[in-house]
């Protein structure tokens, strides 16, 4: 075992275990190690073409990074969107409905989820590359521990949704049946909480294509379940409710699927055996799970809080949101995709000491934002007049949506824009700044604004996208000035200096030890 020397000015350190003779920086610590992208080819570059093949090189890797993930969360969000686009067609009440109860369940649910598995980025990839990789497994099933506690409450919100949502004002008859909806919708609950837990335990294993891989079977046959539980034959027909089911039997077939491949596919490196472990150290993850919470649910809730607000305007202006808010959230997709490639792509190179290659990342995927972004416009503009018929007949919804179209498509530069900032932010440890910029652009700035040019200046829905837009504009700008304004260099220095001050990898020895170091990276 040699040790491997990172060098960067005013820093050096040692005593890194690496496996092999021939250890150096870009060595992983495992075997099968996360794959890694080839840099031969621009290491070769001379210096008059290096800039130019740099920013390619680059352009290919994110590309590379992206696709999977892009291919995984567009693949999943259909999941939600096939249920939309089946029961629209229903009527303009349960249109409504079903985004009133989407909603619902996306704040006292899916977001709250989301946020805390989220603690699993910070746990899992630093127990893979560790001498104990079966930590991987272990956190792993705590995090299933407090995701079956946190389902309680969950329930009961669920389960009482209907007198809930009329207290809040909502029509009674979208609100009886949104509260069907999420009834239904609850069986698969569970299977959405595991999901979220899997995933991240085979992207922290360098195996990205799986989940997409899962997915790619379940969506087909979730459009399929849509379509003949909605829409099929009398006898298996159910009609409104059977969207919902169709939903919950999709979330628990990626989850046996999920499992069987963890069991059939993936070697047990990373996995631990079930024992008592798996009840201790739970404070670990509710503390950094509640920060996820805080940081990826404020801006889901921020947009949830707007359609509420559209809901007041009417059926007609609740079913348009729904419209929009699907139709935007569909094309966010590829950005998000980005955001997730970048920020590993240079958290990676930062690891290595590489500032410059670093800055290249960093620039090379703001620029492919604006090149998402501007196919998305286009498209929303040229199709604005018949964009809506893909969810909904309704001749009020489908001219309200023409008419709002226009601001989503300028919106699309910002809003990929911002989502690539924030996967830079990421990179460089800085979640609190990504959100306090998130809460102040959302809840300082654009909502006020849209609900004050909604209800006091009578603009209704157009008031609370264009408050809404100009929340991105705010985002993108500061966000793109941190970015630009990043002193690379101290960026690396920071790096190393964090890996000094919480220890090395070689002094992991006892239990304690191990989860307080992963704890402290």
């Amino acid at each position: 075992m040699n040790p491997t020397i990172v060098t960067h000015p005013n820093i050096h350190f040692a005593d890194i275990p690496m496996p092999g003779p021939a250890a150096s920086e870009n060595t992983p610590l495992l075997n099968p190690p996360v794959p890694r992208i080839d840099e031969s080819a621009w290491e070769r570059t001379t210096d008059t073409d290096r800039p130019l093949r740099i920013f390619l090189d680059e352009l290919r890797i994110l590309t590379r990074y992206a696709l999977p993930v892009f291919g995984t969360h567009l693949l999943e969000f259909s999941l939600i969107m096939a249920s939309v686009i089946s029961i629209g067609h229903l009527s303009t009440t349960a249109l409504a409905a079903i985004s009133l109860g989407t909603m619902t369940a996306n704040v006292t649910a899916f977001s709250i989820i989301q946020g805390f598995t989220s603690a699993l980025d910070t746990m899992l990839p630093a127990a893979w590359t560790s001498p104990q990789p079966e930590l991987v497994g272990l956190w792993s099933q705590r995090m299933a521990i407090v995701m079956s506690v946190l389902l309680i409450p969950m329930y009961a919100l669920w389960f009482n949704a209907e007198a809930i949502l009329v207290r809040l004002k909502q029509d009674p008859e979208v609100a009886h049946l949104a509260a069907v909806y999420l009834r239904f919708l609850s069986i698969g609950l569970p299977a959405y909480a595991f999901n979220c837990i899997s995933r991240r335990y085979f992207q922290s294993q360098g195996l990205f294509a799986v989940p997409t891989q899962i997915i790619f079977i379940v969506a087909p046959t979730n459009v399929l379940l849509n379509y003949l539980l909605v829409w099929g034959p009398q006898p298996i027909r159910l009609g409104y409710i059977g969207a919902p089911i169709a939903t919950a039997i999709s979330f628990n077939l990626v989850s046996l699927m999920s499992i069987a491949y963890g069991i059939f596919y993936v070697p047990r490196t990373s996995w631990h055996p079930l024992s008592r472990r798996m009840f201790t150290s739970l404070g670990v993850l509710v503390e950094l799970g509640l920060a996820g919470v805080g940081q990826t649910a404020s801006e889901w809730w921020a947009w949830e809080l707007v359609a509420l607000a559209a809901s007041l305007l009417g059926p007609v202006a609740l079913a348009t949101q729904s419209v929009l808010l699907v139709s935007a959230s569909t094309t966010f997709q590829a950005p998000f995709a980005l955001s997730v490639a970048s920020s590993v792509r240079i958290g990676n190179l930062l690891g290595e000491a590489n500032a410059k290659r670093a800055k290249v990342a960093s620039n090379t995927s703001l620029i492919m934002a604006l090149g998402i972004s501007a196919i998305s416009s286009a498209m929303f503009l040229i199709f604005r007049n018949s964009w809506a018929y893909l969810f909904n007949d309704d001749p009020e919804v489908v001219k309200l949506v023409a008419s709002i179209l226009p601001i989503v498509a300028l919106f699309q530069v910002f809003d990929g824009n911002a989502a690539i900032t924030a996967g830079i932010l990421r990179a460089r440890g800085k979640q609190v700044t990504g959100a306090l910029l998130n809460l102040s652009a959302y809840y300082i700035i654009g909502i006020p604004f849209g609900m004050w040019l909604a209800f006091s200046r009578d603009m209704k829905l157009h008031g609370l996208w264009i408050g809404l837009t100009v929340s991105l504009v705010y985002c993108s700008l500061f966000g793109t000035l941190l970015c630009l304004r990043t002193d690379w260099d101290r960026e690396v220095w920071k790096v190393a200096q964090r890996l000094n001050e919480h220890g090395k990898v070689g002094r992991i020895h006892t239990v304690d030890e191990e989860d307080g170091a992963l704890l402290e990276a």
